[in-house]
């Protein structure tokens, strides 16, 4: 008996391996995509600005960081006793704006550097929702709790969003023509917007994407894990708490989709070790000086240096 539709996931013509360099950037799914790959030890480096909802602010950072285009004071601002950044998740912040910039810029440096060798870009498309900021006329990644009044809430249209996708992927290629992209809308819904105007958000990045796809398809594909979670798993069962996120059951769930499409049949038996030695090393044994637990710790060392011994970037 079948009690749900399966959604086709195709294999990749670009399949991500242990030499692989991951970027993933955006919303909170890229997060959550950006812990899996950490668990399992691959070269990975995600959302090092905190996160961003919307196409617009991931252009902006994205062209920051690709012309090397250093933080300075004017980018910065003071409220609520913080230095913040309007193109920054509130995250990045600090009490001294000299601090702060060090930061960032060095922040960008290795932004600037991933960007340069990564061999797959996963960006995860949030929101169509955008803020702008009246006084600068900036589209802001984040409104860092300033008062509404200073903002005008804007829907982006399916042009503009296609046009931030087009100087993303040309931007990031004048840097590292070779890599490949992988897109996703997230499917975490952005309720604060309304439930129609989440859907009317979602609809636009869907049209905007896939219209972009189409022009790109050689070195860019797309991930439906949106469709996965709205489809195969739609029940609340597989939302957190606050009904708006992702549980860990429906993120288990999109990543082993993921794994089966995106990453090669050979990296698998190393993903099943390193999982096996992360259980192994969070064991917390009842008689630790004993001669059993000693055997077993031995053991493990060498399955450790073994692994790295194969794959050298990979520690525990």
């Amino acid at each position: 008996m079948q009690l749900t539709t399966q959604i086709a996931i195709l294999k990749s013509n670009h399949q991500i391996d242990y030499q692989a360099n991951i970027l993933c950037l955006g919303s909170c799914f890229a997060q959550n995509m950006g812990e899996k790959f950490d668990y399992y030890k691959f070269q990975n480096s995600c959302n090092p600005f905190g996160i961003i909802f919307n196409p617009v602010s991931l252009e902006s950072i994205i062209k920051r960081a690709v012309n090397y285009q250093k933080f300075t004071a004017d980018d910065l601002f003071f409220y609520n006793e913080r230095w913040q950044c309007f193109e920054l998740h509130s995250e990045m912040c600090g009490t001294e704006p000299e601090d702060l910039l060090l930061q960032l810029n060095s922040v960008l440096e290795q932004f600037h550097q991933d960007l340069q060798k990564a061999t797959h870009f996963i960006i995860t498309l949030g929101t169509a929702w955008v803020y702008r900021h009246l006084a600068s006329q900036q589209i802001v990644a984040n409104c860092h709790k300033v008062p509404q009044s200073e903002f005008q809430k804007e829907l982006l249209s399916i042009a503009q969003i296609q046009q931030s996708l087009a100087k993303i992927t040309s931007k990031v290629r004048s840097l590292n023509p070779n890599i490949h992209f992988i897109f996703t809308i997230s499917p975490v819904r952005h309720l604060k917007d309304g439930f129609v105007q989440n859907q009317q958000s979602k609809a636009h990045l869907i049209s905007a994407l896939h219209d972009f796809l189409q022009t790109d398809a050689a070195t860019s594909s797309y991930f439906p894990a949106y469709e996965i979670m709205t489809d195969e798993l739609r029940d609340y069962r597989f939302y957190a708490d606050d009904l708006l996120h992702l549980n860990a059951l429906a993120i288990e769930y999109i990543w082993q989709k993921f794994t089966s499409g995106q990453i090669s049949v050979t990296s698998l038996p190393v993903m099943s070790e390193v999982d096996s030695i992360r259980k192994a090393l969070a064991h917390k044994p009842f008689q630790p000086k004993s001669e059993s637990h000693q055997k077993f710790l031995s053991q493990l060392q060498l399955r450790i240096e073994k692994l790295q011994s194969q794959l050298g970037q990979i520690s525990f």
